[in-house]
């Protein structure tokens, strides 16, 4: 099979629209094997960015497959603070739901790095 993630993505966007029933079905294969990958995560980015219109399930979903990848070792590096800055700013602004991840990873993290201090003071900080 040619790349599977391009067909994923394909059907799973065909109607312009992500389904709360596609979100469940995808959701049911990401977490298949109880673990997280970024190269999951980023699929998931994909598609959101891709969608025209999604399902707050799907949304959600990729924030709590966001969280998981880059808490899975409890620390926020450097490299991981640059990767969510790119999600975050792909549209180049930070909407309540990404302001509340950046909240949620600076709770969860046992150690951050000031990469991701400076990103979270910039964009979840108190205001």
């Amino acid at each position: 099979m040619a790349d599977w993630k391009k067909l994923a993505r394909d059907l799973i966007l065909a109607d312009g629209y992500i389904e709360r029933k596609e979100t469940e079905i995808v959701k049911r294969h990401v977490l298949a094997d109880r673990a997280v990958s970024k190269d999951e995560a980023e699929f998931l980015i994909d598609l959101r960015r891709a969608a025209p219109k999604a399902a707050v399930e799907f949304h959600e979903f990729v924030f709590e497959v966001v969280r998981k990848a880059v808490l899975a070792d409890g620390e926020i590096t450097a490299a991981e603070a640059d990767w969510l800055k790119r999600f975050l700013l792909a549209d180049g602004q930070v909407d309540e739901l990404e302001r509340q991840l950046l909240r949620d990873l600076k709770a969860g993290a046992k150690k951050t790095s000031p990469e991701f201090d400076a990103l979270y003071t910039r964009h979840a900080g108190a205001k």
